[in-house]
């Protein structure tokens, strides 16, 4: 799984987003910039789950993270 700039994810590398991510069913907008730790890959070539401080269950998509 490669991220937005073409770098190598792998299990529990820390990522950072490019753009800001309205998340749904949170109510909540993730800025440009932060910092998401301990990503686990998924099946799916493009969907990373995470977790954030302040949300639980985060799925993200790879072409909005790059490599921290």
């Amino acid at each position: 799984m490669r991220d937005s700039v073409g770098n190598l994810l792998a299990d529990g590398d820390a990522v950072v987003l490019v753009k800001d991510l309205k998340v749904k069913g949170a109510g909540q907008t993730l800025k440009r910039g932060t910092m998401i730790r301990s990503i686990r890959l998924t099946g799916d070539p493009q969907e990373i789950d995470c977790r954030h401080e302040s949300i639980k269950g985060l799925v993200l998509r790879a072409e909005f993270v790059k490599k921290a």
